[in-house]
């Protein structure tokens, strides 16, 4: 009878619950559970590989930017040789290096010559080859010329790239008529950048300079719109004269407005004027010369300028006569007559001999004549007109309260302030200058600035690029994490593993001659209600400590494959 009811409650008890291993517990999971366990595992894995990855990418930054194509291509291919990431901007306007190997690149760029740039000054000359013709190497200077031209040109700081193109003419001296050499630049400009008229007139000269017996005017300056920036000679020089007459007119304005400012500033302050000059200037030119005359002055203060004396003596001379002797050769004596040829008595010889005689004189004297001759010429700009308008704030006051308010200016004050004004800017009034002095209150501009909502704040919106990577990372790994990984461990978790309750499996320690029944943990009750089959497997341990030897001969007739008795 015992043992026919150990038999009973052997067959009917449940089966044993186990502490499994990890291997066990997947090994118990359904193959659609593994699957999800799996996907999300390779998922999470890849999620983390990505974050570290992007977490440690370089910046990129520019290597070079607007380079030709074939400069292009051999940066790539030096670069693929060196082991140097790279990448291409939008459009391919730029090569992007990362920004710890910008510079090391271009200096191993620069030592193997790279970029070479479209532009080739006279190192073409360099290449001459063996059997170049004469026409070859004039060509080849010209390109030279027109690289180093262009080269210079792309130092200015307003241009981005440029081109030049020079006509030669082959001099011959069989021509009477030599044709001039002429020359075409067209530029590109940085973006924003314009060039004024002294600017194009610099490459105009730049230009002609460089060519010889080149003259400015056969240079024409283009930019890359086909807008014609160089202007004719004469229509340059007009230009010109109209822009720095503009612009003295403007600063003789500045000038008298300053003057205007510094001296209201200390007493009203110079936030409370505003002050503006016209000028009205005359640019004309005027030459006029005037000679004049002195009065006729004294013989004797008067400067001799030439003096011419004419003397003529008319008529015939008696020979001597008689017997030569002393009184015959005795010379004439000197005459006597006026001036108006009125005769005199004379000796008996000298009468006789100079009775049929005449003589003439004549004295011119030319004095100098004084005479000034003066040349005046106008002033390049002349003032016509001035016109100042003044504008001063109220007075501020305080009250004995401490209660600020403003007050209009008295008029004598206003009549004082307009005297300075005018004693400053030179008034003048039979030019028609005018002063126009007003008191008026200022009106403050209050500047609105509008409150941007937090997520449009700059400083936001860098700070969330900056944790956008990271950020959205974690959140697509905890997306993993919870909706793969987290439900397939707790089914894991939950499900024990059910192994049959076979005699070898709980009654080991029953074969035994010394069972240790003093290690064998004590019954625990987990919950106040137990199950029957839990109610049975408990009546067969409490058997087995009564009666081992009972138990142990069932156990033992199980493995022979005996009948119980």
């Amino acid at each position: 009878m015992r043992h026919g009811y150990l038999d009973n409650m052997m067959a009917t008890a449940p089966a044993l619950q186990v502490n499994p291993t990890l291997s066990q517990r997947l090994s118990s999971l359904d193959r659609g559970q593994r699957m999800r366990l799996g996907l999300g595992v390779v998922l999470f894995v890849a999620v983390a590989i990505a974050g570290m990855v992007m977490g440690r990418q370089a910046e990129w930054r520019v290597l070079y930017a607007n380079l030709a194509d074939k400069d292009g291509g051999a940066i790539i291919a030096q670069l693929s040789q060196m082991n140097i990431p790279y990448q291409h901007a939008e459009g391919g306007g730029a090569i992007l290096v990362p920004a710890d190997r910008v510079h090391d690149a271009r200096l191993k760029l620069a030592a193997q010559g790279l970029p070479r740039g479209a532009v080739a000054g006279f190192e073409a000359m360099e290449s001459n080859r063996f059997g170049m013709t004469q026409f070859q190497e004039r060509l080849t200077f010209q390109r030279g010329l027109e690289g180093e031209l262009t080269r210079t040109i792309q130092a200015l700081s307003s241009v981005q790239s440029a081109r030049v193109h020079l006509a030669l003419p082959n001099q011959n001296g069989f021509f009477r008529e030599q044709q001039k050499p002429s020359a075409s630049v067209l530029l590109t400009l940085n973006a924003g950048r314009v060039l004024d008229r002294t600017q194009v007139a610099g490459i105009v000269h730049l230009v002609a300079s460089s060519v010889p017996d080149m003259n400015p005017s056969a240079v024409s300056v283009l930019d890359e719109t086909g807008k014609l920036l160089s202007k004719p000679a004469d229509e340059a020089a007009g230009a010109a004269g109209d822009a720095q007459q503009l612009q003295y007119a403007q600063q003789l304005e500045q000038l008298y407005t300053n003057r205007i400012i510094d001296i209201l500033a200390p007493v009203v302050g110079r936030q409370n004027i505003k002050a503006q000059v016209a000028a009205e200037l005359d640019f004309s030119q005027t030459e006029s010369t005037s000679e004049l005359h002195k009065p006729n002055q004294t013989p004797d203060t008067s400067a001799v300028r030439s003096q011419q004396t004419v003397e003529s003596l008319n008529g015939s001379v008696t020979p001597p006569t008689g017997v030569p002797g002393a009184s015959s050769n005795q010379p004439p004596s000197p005459t006597t007559a006026p001036i108006n040829n009125a005769p005199q008595a004379q000796g008996a010889a000298g009468s006789a001999a100079n009775s049929n005689t005449s003589s003439r004189r004549e004295s011119v004297i030319n004095y100098e004549v004084d005479r000034t001759v003066r040349v005046v010429r106008g002033a390049s700009a002349t003032v016509k007109r001035l016109s100042a308008a003044v504008v001063i704030n109220h007075q501020t006051k305080t009250d004995a309260k401490g209660k600020v308010t403003t007050v209009p200016m008295s008029a004598e004050e206003i009549e004082k302030m307009t005297a300075l004004v005018r004693e400053t800017i030179g008034f003048s009034k039979d030019r028609g200058d005018s002063v126009n002095l007003m008191n008026a209150p200022f009106t403050v501009e209050t500047q609105v600035v509008p409150d941007l909502p937090v997520w449009k704040q700059p400083e936001l919106q860098d700070l969330a690029r900056s944790f956008a990577w990271p950020v959205g990372t974690l959140m697509l790994a905890a997306m993993i994490l919870m909706g793969f990984i987290r439900p397939a461990m707790k089914v894991v978790a939950e499900r024990p593993v059910v192994m049959p309750a076979s005699a070898g499996a709980q009654l080991d320690a029953l074969e035994a001659e010394e069972p240790e029944r003093a290690l064998l943990p004590p019954p625990k009750r987990a919950e106040p209600t137990v199950s029957p089959g839990e109610l049975a497997l408990e009546d067969a341990r409490k058997l087995t400590r009564d009666n081992p030897a009972a138990v142990a001969s069932i156990v033992k007739g199980w493995i022979n494959g005996e009948a119980a008795a």
